[in-house]
């Protein structure tokens, strides 16, 4: 047993040992504009995430039959926001002669959620690791052209990717907000039984949901700027700047 153990331990140290070397810790990176804003980015994809994957909710409607208020019935709803599997069940079948049957919200919005959700995680994930390079192997980073030019087409990609997951989401909002508001009542057929009659009653606040979309915004540009410092640690930027010299130097 002792020379299983012994066995696993060094396979363990034989992996890891590549790993640690030139492993150089350096938090001071973390004080410059390219680690500052990882920490930012990582921070507001943790925000981007639970503002809008941790929202729960319900729409309320008071139903009444024969003059008679019977029950305030409510429908509950939360992220991935698939409101066509939500639904306003029976107040008082009886109460309302049977007529009431079980109505159900409108849309399917899961995917334009989830993409944003999802890209927040990446992100957040993505962040991690660069900030372990930034800090423990910056000189690599330095060093190697290869680790600056991935950590740019990242960036572009990353900051095109808010763009359009963030005005996806916004337009989803949106129409989530028209699928629970008040114009819901018209297309209930339990409610147009004769004798009864439905009222909106209320909606949970979205206005942690629209902090979603801000912080898709603020993510969207914080990810641009990023892509700018991340190309002037590139060998692009230094040759571009070798160009434009070198007609001055000729003159």
């Amino acid at each position: 047993m002792c020379q299983g153990c012994c066995s696993s331990w060094l396979l363990l140290a034989a992996l890891l040992s590549p790993m640690m070397v030139g492993l150089r810790m350096d938090f001071s990176t973390l004080l410059e504009p390219l680690g500052f804003v990882k920490v930012l980015e990582w921070v507001l994809a943790i925000f981007a995430f639970a503002t809008c994957g941790g929202f729960q909710g319900e729409t309320a409607l008071l139903v009444s039959c024969g003059g008679v208020v019977n029950k305030t019935v409510t429908a509950a709803f939360a992220y991935p926001f698939r409101l066509n599997t939500v639904v306003f069940s029976a107040p008082d079948p009886k109460g309302c002669g049977g007529t009431w049957t079980d109505a159900y919200l409108m849309g399917n919005f899961s995917s334009s959620a989830q993409f944003f959700v999802t890209l927040a995680a990446l992100v957040f994930l993505y962040c991690i690791a660069a900030l372990m390079v930034y800090i423990g192997y910056n000189h690599v980073y330095q060093q190697n052209n290869k680790f600056p030019l991935t950590d740019l087409a990242i960036s572009v990609l990353t900051a095109f990717l808010w763009l359009v997951s963030t005005f996806v989401w916004a337009k989803a909002l949106a129409d989530i907000k028209v699928s629970t508001g008040a114009s819901i009542v018209p297309g209930i057929e339990s409610c147009k039984a004769p004798g009864t009659t439905c009222h909106f009653l209320s909606v949970t606040s979205m206005g942690i949901l629209n902090v979603s979309v801000v912080f898709g915004l603020l993510n969207m540009i914080l990810w641009a700027g990023n892509v700018w410092l991340v190309y002037k640690e590139t060998n692009l930027h230094s040759q571009w700047n070798r160009i434009s010299e070198s007609p001055t130097e000729r003159v």
